[in-house]
């Protein structure tokens, strides 16, 4: 999942700097914002694990292949 995040905000970047064809302000602003919030659920999920002395959670954990399959 983290990678996919990192990924679709890089993938974001190369798309502001396009010259011929750059993405919106307003949109790289709305992937920005979701990102914020993605990071900010991963934190509190870290903090969680912590407290209960656990060692994986959901967040990082991959995602299952579309479909259903795994």
């Amino acid at each position: 999942m983290i990678a996919m995040v990192r990924q679709h905000l890089l993938d974001t970047l190369v798309d502001l700097r396009k010259q011929d064809n750059p993405m919106p302000i307003d949109r790289a602003k709305a992937v920005a914002e979701v990102a914020t919030v993605l990071v900010n659920s991963a934190k509190v999920e870290v903090d969680y694990l912590k407290v209960t002395q656990q060692r994986r959670g959901a967040f990082f954990e991959a995602l299952p292949a579309q479909g259903g399959a795994t």
